[in-house]
């Protein structure tokens, strides 16, 4: 079966639903190089790549298998997961989280993001609005941006006193071991990126109508104060990087290497093993010769467009 070519009509059920497992991962690739052409006229910027998009797709399936392993395991275990997904705006955050949660059961593995704060919840303790989120025994938490919002954004654009900023530097690493000593395994990822690719993604976001929604007013000032944020990363590095959940950074500039990567060594860090299943055997169907199948109402059907 290739996986470039165009659907043969008349292929196996068999082929063809292995060939759509292919096209889940290619349409959003698809995605990202729709514009490719009308940048090429706007910038200079090279990106540099010499992962084949063969070799990605074998070994994202590869790793995706895996995953759905580990989910295996982390359910029979009542292991607690949660997983930090922290980095500039546009470094490939969301990408990652895409391609972890794609083959998994959203009841067992959710991805967190949640908006500013409203009203009441800016006079809560800080970490207050982020504990009910936490997994519970069997569950896999991924965190689109985290309470590190503190030492990064909120700082950084003055939504944040230096005191609460002080405070939130005083608590987390307490705050951290709580959860590893209540049995939470966290695994903190920074993705990294050069001010050049930044530059690139956020030319893609402008001209392309489908990604507008992901630039925001904090997205521009991320640009202008690019050198504020370089320090207070800095910083919550060297004050926030505890051996029970120390921090993990991805080279974020290949975006198909940077997946590949933060996927294989989140498999690193859990000891998952092989769970035993039953044998699943399909029953054969009941036939009941005084059933007839109802006509239903043609106004109830979607039309049948494509």
């Amino acid at each position: 079966m290739s996986m470039d070519g165009p659907l043969d009509n008349e292929q196996s059920w068999v082929d063809a639903e292995l060939q759509d497992s292919f096209d889940e991962e290619l349409e959003m690739e698809i995605d990202d190089e729709r514009i490719a052409r009308e940048l090429r006229d706007i910038t200079e910027l090279k990106h540099k790549s010499t992962l084949a998009r063969r070799t990605y797709f074998r070994e994202l399936l590869k790793l995706q298998a895996e995953l759905v392993r580990l989910q295996d395991w982390v359910i029979a275990n009542d292991y607690k997961l949660v997983v930090l997904f922290e980095g500039r705006d546009a470094a490939g955050k969301g990408g990652v989280i895409k391609r972890i949660t794609q083959r998994l059961n959203p009841r067992v593995c959710r991805t967190v993001a949640l908006p500013a704060p409203n009203e009441r919840e800016t006079t809560q303790w800080y970490f207050q609005r982020y504990v009910p989120h936490l997994p519970a025994g069997g569950e896999i938490v991924l965190f689109d941006r985290s309470w590190y919002n503190r030492a990064g954004v909120e700082r950084v654009m003055d939504f944040a006193t230096e005191e609460e900023v002080e405070e939130f530097f005083r608590d987390v690493p307490e705050f951290e071991r709580m959860l590893a000593r209540s049995g939470v395994k966290l695994i903190k990822y920074w993705f990294s990126i050069t001010d050049q690719e930044q530059q690139l993604r956020f030319l893609m976001r402008i001209h392309d109508p489908l990604k507008q929604w992901k630039l925001s007013p904090m997205d521009l000032q991320s640009r202008i104060r690019w050198e504020d944020y370089t320090k207070v990363k800095e910083e919550m590095f060297a004050r926030t990087n505890i051996p029970e959940a120390p921090w993990y950074i991805v080279e974020g500039d290949d975006k198909k290497r940077a997946r590949l990567n933060c996927i294989h060594h989140l498999l690193q860090q859990v000891p998952y093993t092989d769970v035993h299943h039953d044998e699943v055997i399909l029953p054969d169907r009941v036939f009941n010769p005084d059933y007839e199948r109802a006509t239903l109402p043609r106004e109830l059907y979607v039309d049948e467009i494509y």
